[in-house]
């Protein structure tokens, strides 16, 4: 019998990524290309996908090169406009309950670290999940923002920790069947995440 996997249930939550929000945020392309690589890791471990977009009418579409449109084989189990700050909005909740088990591991990614992936985080664990902050994949306008919201969400209770690291608890074991995929796409990255947690983990 094959070696079972660390992290039962994760699920990807990417936050508000769009196009309006590109020249304004701190080290934008290196939330992106961290999320990209997230997304790959995705379908290696067949992590479902949420995503949302803040006011679209106004902020603009998801950043086109994260493919949420299924053109890159990425299957989105909800991509949602909303006005609410947090993510936990019904299109998403419904879209959630539709997965098996209750309970789920919240991989948390996007903008603003100290405003909707904040909010977002808060809501998850006050229903009851596991949340995930990876500090390589979240950013603000303003870079001081980042370290508080950071503590702010370790103090409710998340994890933060790296898209990196969190890879490696999810799997648990080099002898998983995803390992050979993960390592090549951690091989494949290494020098997108070295620059990106330089950037954005700075201490």
């Amino acid at each position: 019998m094959g070696a079972k996997r660390r992290l039962n249930n994760p699920v990807l939550f990417i936050c508000d990524l769009q196009e309006k929000f590109r020249p304004v945020i701190h080290e934008f392309p290196k939330v992106i290309s961290t999320t990209q690589k997230m997304l790959r890791a995705s379908r290696a471990l067949d992590i479902p996908v949420f995503a949302t977009t803040q006011v679209r009418a106004r902020l603009g579409d998801t950043c086109c090169e994260l493919n949420l449109d299924g053109s890159d084989g990425i299957i989105t189990r909800a991509h949602a406009d909303k006005s609410h700050f947090s993510m936990w909005i019904p299109e998403i909740r419904e879209a959630l309950r539709l997965l098996p088990d209750s309970k789920k591991e919240i991989i948390l990614v996007g903008i603003e670290a100290h405003i909707c992936v904040t909010l977002t985080a808060l809501d998850m664990l006050n229903e009851g999940h596991a949340v995930y902050v990876l500090a390589d994949a979240v950013s603000s306008c303003n870079k001081e923002e980042v370290p508080i919201a950071l503590a702010r969400m370790r103090q409710a209770g998340a994890v933060i920790t790296t898209s990196e690291g969190f890879l490696y608890e999810c799997m648990g074991d080099a002898m998983v069947s995803e390992f050979r995929a993960i390592a090549s796409l951690v091989k494949d990255t290494k020098d997108e995440t070295r620059e990106a947690l330089e950037a954005l983990c700075k201490i």
